[in-house]
């Protein structure tokens, strides 16, 4: 198949984005909002169709999965997304010179955003709101377990595009094949810049083999330190939500570190998790605690492996730490650098934590779950990056702009 051809109309429909007035996206968006849930039972079934083929022990079987009640917070996202200000067009800076040049700094589209996704049908629709808002256009590969998904979102909004006769290559929906990723990822000079979302193995492989500039958004393997001052309640409460809301996905907690000097409540602390069988992997000194109160069967040693990783299931580490070092130098070694959490009463410990945890997220008595676009004000997001250059953490509009530079002058040469 000639994908090239993908990409050249992807780049020629940037000029359609430019010419779209703020009110008309705006209406595009609304329209995709309710669309979306007009079209319930259509997604829905062919949602179906891809829940077929994946077994439902399999991670990625929840992200997969769609439910009335999901596809009305996706419309929800994009309605979220229309009532955001848009960042285009933004002055960053203005100057004048003494030549009297004036020099502006201004927001400008990324132009044509690349997404590899994998059992993610809602980022479907969440890309396209948020490139569409910012002037963007995108292309996107989704993975072959949410084909049948994809297809349909992609369509509802296909058909709200021809409503407003607006180019429909503004957004691209790749084959589901291996082989229109690789053409995606040597796609340099139509494709602007890729950004990844799904299991590290895919960011791994999209980082080390992209011509293309990508923006990670890496896995996260998240902790919660239990400091000799937490409180119990809040502790209690905060590791439950962050380890059970939803375990499939990257803010969910991985590893619970208690300072040695509370062992004696890690019982308690632990309990409302067995209620639901999660499984824990202790170190000795927690496991010697745990034996006599937490369910045999859901009790294991850990393993070194077990610290630094993404369960993305009802599985959980613990590792009992010395001291407030320790358990910095113990996320230091395992963080993916996404969202790392202290429950703690002392001033000085949560002051330290938040700013020395190197961490696109960092928390202070709340669970790591919150780590998300839409609960952090962004509407909708395209990812949260784990790296440090253009973006990091919740990717939401400003994050899809560049700038350029504006220059005014009146017949100025330079000498």
């Amino acid at each position: 198949m000639d994908y090239k051809q993908y990409f050249e109309k992807a780049k020629q429909a940037t000029r359609t984005m430019i010419g779209l007035s703020k009110e008309t996206t705006n209406k595009v968006l609304t329209d995709l909002a309710e669309a979306l849930v007009l079209s319930t039972h259509k997604i829905l079934a062919e949602n179906v169709k891809d829940l077929a083929k994946m077994p439902i022990e399999d991670p990625k079987y929840d992200r997969l999965k769609l439910t009335k009640q999901r596809i009305a917070d996706i419309a929800n996202d994009v309605k979220n997304v229309v009532n955001l200000a848009s960042p285009l067009g933004e002055v960053l800076s203005d100057k004048i010179l003494e030549n009297k040049l004036q020099i502006q700094k201004v927001r400008v589209p990324l132009g044509v955003v690349g997404v590899i996704y994998e059992a993610r049908p809602n980022v479907t629709a969440d890309v396209f709101s948020l490139c569409f808002k910012t002037g963007n256009v995108a292309v996107l590969k989704g993975g072959s377990d949410a084909e049948f998904s994809n297809l349909a979102i992609a369509k509802v909004i296909h058909g709200v595009l021809a409503k407003y006769k607006i180019n429909p290559d503004v957004l691209t929906l790749l084959p589901a094949e291996r082989a229109a990723t690789e053409a995606l990822l040597n796609a340099r000079g139509f494709v602007d810049v890729l950004i990844p979302r799904g299991s590290q193995s895919l960011i791994n492989y999209v980082r080390e083999n992209s011509k293309i500039p990508v923006i990670e958004t890496g896995a996260g393997i998240v902790h919660t330190y239990f400091d000799e001052s937490g409180d119990l309640e809040k502790g209690k409460a905060i590791i439950f939500n962050a380890k059970t809301r939803r375990v499939s996905v990257c803010n969910s907690l991985d590893c619970v570190l208690i300072n040695q000097n509370r062992l004696t409540d890690l019982t308690e602390l632990l309990s409302p998790l067995a209620d639901v069988k999660v499984e824990l992997f202790a170190d000795e000194k927690s496991y010697a605690v745990l034996k006599s109160s937490y369910p045999a069967e859901l009790l294991n040693h850990a393993t070194e492996e077990h610290f630094g990783t993404e369960f993305l299931s009802l599985k959980l580490a613990v590792k009992v730490v010395s001291d407030f070092d320790a358990a910095l130098n113990h996320i230091a070694d395992y963080s993916s650098k996404h969202s790392e959490a202290i429950i703690s009463e002392d001033a000085e410990n949560i002051t330290r934590f938040l700013n020395e945890v190197d961490a696109a997220a960092v928390y202070a008595n709340a669970s790591t779950g919150f780590t998300d676009g839409a609960q952090f004000g962004l509407g909708a997001e395209i990812g949260i990056s784990t790296q440090k250059l253009h973006a990091r953490g919740p990717m939401g509009l400003e994050e899809l702009t560049s700038y350029k530079w504006v220059v005014r002058g009146d017949g100025q040469v330079r000498v």
